[in-house]
């Protein structure tokens, strides 16, 4: 559960990494050079929601699943 729900963060960290790498495109000089820096940046930070998803679903210690488990019905 926590892995699928990673992936809402990561979606709009990779939106909008694309936004900054088009507007680095779009710049010149120092400027540029610092926009794909940040762009780069914004990509690590959007692969990390999903692998660490992945990791807490795998490990067992999804607080949403703990939330689920308590649940009457289930």
């Amino acid at each position: 559960m926590c892995l699928i729900l990673s992936l809402l963060p990561a979606t709009v960290f990779t939106v909008l990494g694309f936004i900054v790498l088009y507007c680095a495109t779009q710049s010149e000089g120092r400027m540029s050079t610092f926009g794909r820096f940040l762009a780069t940046w914004v990509f690590v930070v959007a692969a990390f929601f999903p692998l660490m998803g992945a990791y807490v679903t795998i490990a067992g210690v999804c607080p949403i699943e703990a939330l689920l488990q308590g649940m009457p019905g289930h």
